[in-house]
């Protein structure tokens, strides 16, 4: 029997052998607040302490989007102080490291926009299954801000530097057939079949052994331990981009709807 953990806005539904992740914000198109990122960890550590669950997907739900990215309302009070953004640096960190953590396989399957924040969420998955109607974006140029180490280096491992240079210095939005030609996602499916073959596959990964999943992925992401000197680096940069005027002029575009004068 399916049994549901839920907090605002996103919900762990386990049905053994699988759990779910469910991003529910329909109004925001599952921009992911703080509060979201908060219950990440517990969520995903309750799929990850019950032994019946093999895999883990992740999903927006009925809302037609994966996630749109940050709350760029919270966003801007984060420029507030120093404590705020490192506060909110370690909060995302610990939910994707949680997540990218889980003993068995986890799947994003995107529908709608994947963009920023919904990007990093779906690059700690270990799989990707996209929609033919889903839209990715890397747009911390459009804020001003950096994007976490973590993400960039997953980034960077799934299409190689130059490629992840061009969506990040440029924050354009591609297409689903290109994001399965540069290799950010492994499967494009029509937009109605998405659900059903996603189904399909993790049925096929609980019919093998767990055993090899798991130490699998535990080798295959031992390969990318990272520098934690390098670590620490990035977070200062990550943080330092909250106060200057960049940040200030992109939150504040936003807010008017118009392009940002970053000159």
């Amino acid at each position: 029997m399916a049994k549901n953990v839920s907090t605002p806005d996103i919900s762990l539904v386990k049905n053994a052998p699988i759990a779910e992740l469910v991003l529910n914000r329909p109004p925001a198109k599952n921009a992911i607040s703080h509060a979201m990122w908060r219950a990440i960890p517990g969520l995903v550590g309750e799929a990850a302490s019950d032994p019946a669950i093999r895999v883990l997907v992740i999903h927006g739900g009925d809302t037609a989007s994966f996630s749109a990215g940050a709350d760029i309302a919270e966003l801007a009070k984060i420029a507030d102080t120093p404590e705020a953004a490192d506060h909110f640096h370690e909060q995302m960190r610990i939910a994707l490291e949680t997540l990218a953590r889980f003993p068995g396989p986890v799947i994003a399957r995107i529908d709608g926009p994947c963009i920023g924040a919904g990007m990093a969420l779906a690059l700690a998955c270990d799989l990707r299954f996209a929609a033919n109607t889903a839209r990715f974006g890397v747009t911390p140029a459009k804020l001003g801000l950096t994007y976490p180490l973590a993400d960039t280096r997953a980034l960077v491992a799934l299409i190689g530097p130059a490629r992840a240079k061009d969506l990040i210095f440029s924050s354009r939005l591609i297409d689903a057939d290109e994001a399965l030609r540069l290799g950010l996602v492994e499967r494009v499916l029509p937009e109605h079949e998405l659900i059903d073959y996603t189904q399909s596959y993790v049925q096929q990964l609980c019919e093998r052994s767990a055993h090899t999943q798991r130490a699998m992925k535990t080798m295959i992401n031992a390969m990318g331990d990272h520098d934690p000197v390098l670590s620490l680096q990035s977070q200062d940069v990550f943080i330092e981009s909250f106060s200057i005027t960049d940040f200030k002029e992109g939150v504040l575009a936003f807010s008017q709807k118009r392009k940002p004068d970053f000159s």
